[in-house]
């Protein structure tokens, strides 16, 4: 079995389709949309990796600030600790806060 993708809610679409592309080397396809139900997305996918996301848009659903249940965080992997810290400091000179890390977990990630 393989993940074939995660869906994410996003406020922002094209914001959120610029961001994973400028930052992460995604690719997104053309824009998916439904005008019934005011729906729209973009698959994202990603150099070295069969697994996509796909970033959806509904404007009845907005406020996905909140934390809850379930869904937590996507982890992905740079290659090397200082990669990771180079993008940390190319998202903090771009205006992107530094709410926490980058830092090495108790189970080594």
């Amino acid at each position: 079995m393989k993940i074939e993708h995660v869906a994410l809610w996003v406020n922002e679409l094209e914001q959120m389709r610029r961001f994973y592309e400028t930052y992460l080397g995604a690719t997104a396809n053309e824009k998916y949309i439904n005008e019934r139900k005011q729906f729209e997305s973009y698959f994202l996918t990603f150099p070295n990796s069969s697994c996509r996301f796909e970033l959806m848009r509904r404007p009845d659903i907005e406020d996905a600030s909140r934390e809850t249940l379930g869904y937590a965080h996507i982890a992905f992997a740079l290659g090397s600790k200082e990669a990771v810290d180079s993008l940390t400091r190319r998202l903090e000179t771009d205006g992107y806060p530094l709410v926490d890390g980058p830092r090495t977990t108790g189970d080594g990630y």
